[in-house]
């Protein structure tokens, strides 16, 4: 695709971003393989909670990479300002196009490794590569702020399994160097030098698994003063005009949430806050986290007639995103005195979460899928998404087969209850 020009350039972030989430980075690897020549292509982005960590191409490239390649990237990138040299990665020196978000808060970062004789890339394409990463990542820091309750049940269930899944290999790691350790250890063996280097590589290997640990855990979580904070600077725009005196407790804890959590908080929040001032005598509203071993309660608190019900408060996709979290919503209403309204969110994983029939779908079948649901025809939807008829009802084919329904309605009424 040629990318010279506004327009083929618009049209080309336009298509790297319709794509399912899965196919993003195929595709935008495809957009700027003749911009930016390259063999592989990965991407780390914090705000992705179940999956930060992508690769694709070359697979003597890719299978060797890993989050431990990309960190440091992340670390000491300059939002907008793309940098070209050498790194080692997958066992090699190779040239590499570094490029870190501008449009993300927590930070993305996006590597194009190269082959070994290339040239730098000329300043309008590095520029370009960094315009088209930035639309990317606003694109998916969006869907995540979001927490839209389809895209939230995949999250869920996708760190659910990864958090099993780290767990088994820790264990099962840290169990076979350990035991390691108590052979090498024994003052039985000879070899006092052999025994020390093999200590030495065998102490390394754990220090490695943990650290490995650690930085997943750094860009799939999220300190909660951090979180907070995120949630209050959205806030205050909301009563900057108003009467209302908005007050804010910020957890007193120093533990971290999971990303779909703290982005389900916000937006909670936010359409709680949002009805509460639709009161026309509230004059103080206190918002505040609480956060223990098991659970983040948000609660927000006002000084209105005391007339709110959990009916008025839960339109918006309230309860929906607090169902794909089996969390809550209690609302205390005092006539008179004001109504305290409180979402509790758990903030352990399900080791075996609930499987979400939506996550066989990919992106644009969900798209399909949630007009389908509202009653729309075919036609309409192929207007709405600027598709053809046929395609629309080839995605509507495939969404009934991965479903396992009959009918359309079938799959509307699955579509209701599940997202």
């Amino acid at each position: 695709m040629q990318l010279t020009g506004s327009v083929p350039a618009l049209t080309a972030a336009y298509e790297v971003i319709r794509q399912p989430l899965g196919e993003i980075l195929p595709r935008l690897s495809a957009v700027l393989a003749e911009l930016v020549p390259h063999r592989a292509v990965a991407e780390l982005s914090t705000h992705c909670a179940h999956s930060p960590f992508k690769t694709y191409g070359a697979a003597e490239i890719t299978g060797r990479l890993s989050t431990a390649d990309l960190t440091p990237l992340l670390a000491s990138g300059i939002p907008g300002r793309p940098w070209q040299g050498t790194l080692t990665l997958a066992g090699a020196e190779r040239p590499a196009l570094v490029v870190t978000s501008r449009a993300t808060p927590r930070g993305a970062v996006l590597l194009l490794v190269r082959d070994a004789d290339a040239t730098p890339a000329d300043e309008p394409a590095a520029a370009l590569v960094q315009a088209l990463w930035d639309v990317v990542t606003s694109h998916f820091d969006r869907m995540a702020a979001e927490a839209l309750p389809g895209a939230l049940a995949r999250s869920r269930t996708a760190a659910g399994t990864r958090a099993r899944v780290i767990a088994e290999l820790g264990e099962a790691y840290s169990a076979a160097l350990t035991g390691v350790l108590g052979v090498l250890r024994s003052r039985s063996l000879d070899d006092a030098a052999a025994r020390a280097t093999a200590t030495d590589l065998a102490v390394s290997a754990l220090v490695d698994l943990r650290a490995e640990a650690e930085r997943d855990q750094q860009i799939a979580e999220e300190p909660a003063g951090q979180a907070f904070a995120r949630l209050a600077d959205s806030l205050r725009p909301l009563v900057r005009h108003s009467p209302v005196r908005l007050e804010l407790g910020a957890p007193d804890s120093p533990r971290t949430v999971a990303a779909d959590v703290a982005h389900t908080a916000r937006v909670i929040v936010r359409a709680l806050l949002l009805k509460v001032l639709e009161q026309e005598t509230v004059t103080r509203v206190h918002v505040a986290w609480q956060i223990t071993d098991d659970e983040l309660r948000a609660t927000v608190r006002d000084d209105g007639p005391g007339a709110l019900t959990h009916g008025v408060l839960t339109p918006g996709g309230v309860a929906e995103r607090l169902a794909v979290l089996d969390g809550r919503l209690d609302v205390d209403a005092v006539p008179g005195w004001g109504t305290t309204v409180s979402a509790t969110i758990p903030l352990r994983v399900s080791q075996d979460p609930a499987p979400d029939p939506l996550t066989a779908l990919g992106e644009r079948e969900l798209q399909v899928l949630a007009r389908l649901a509202l009653g729309h025809r075919n036609r309409a939807i192929a207007q709405e998404l600027h598709i053809s008829e046929s395609t629309v009802k080839f995605h509507v084919a495939k969404i009934l087969t991965k479903l396992g329904v009959e009918s359309r309605g079938a799959a509307a009424a699955l579509f209701h209850a599940v997202a």
